[in-house]
């Protein structure tokens, strides 16, 4: 499959910037094809590094002449809606505010404070800490906590 092998291409040369591999997409188009690298890190990501990674992977892309034809590459950082599935997730981004979107259609907000065996720790704006069975989520996505962002000083 060439999404497995971009990334073998692509993952040394993310960890040599400290930034973990989220996802590899191929997206066919008339003519031109997409190659989609989602990366990011704890604290998240510059666009210098990701211009960085960027042009490592095409000149391996080259070099393994791994697709055929023309291609466009996009090494891109995931957006606030960006599921948290697995413990990586999680991990990452600790301490940022989440939305999550409960099976029975309830929605609550807080700040994640980590995954421990499958059950979500969530502090919610009152201080209150939940947890949260992920087999009881349909999704969690990070979200802004916009009663801390008006409050900074800037």
């Amino acid at each position: 499959m060439i999404e497995d092998k971009i990334l073998t291409l692509v993952t040394p040369i993310a960890q040599d910037y400290g930034v973990e591999v989220l996802k590899v997409s191929l997206q066919s188009g008339s003519g031109t094809g997409k190659v989609r690298v989602f990366v990011d890190a704890k604290g998240g990501i510059d666009s210098d590094v990701l211009a960085r990674i960027s042009r490592g992977l095409a000149l391996q892309l080259d070099v393994e002449d791994v697709i055929a034809g023309k291609y466009m590459l996009e090494v891109t950082s995931p957006g606030l809606d960006w599921p948290l599935t697995m413990q990586q997730d999680f991990d990452r981004y600790e301490g940022d505010w989440v939305r999550v979107l409960l099976e029975d259609g309830q929605a609550l907000e807080g700040e994640n404070k980590g995954l421990r065996n499958g059950i979500m720790s969530l502090r919610t704006a009152d201080g209150k800490v939940s947890d949260i069975d992920l087999q009881d989520t349909a999704k969690i996505v990070r979200a802004i906590n916009w009663k801390r962002v008006s409050a900074k000083k800037y």
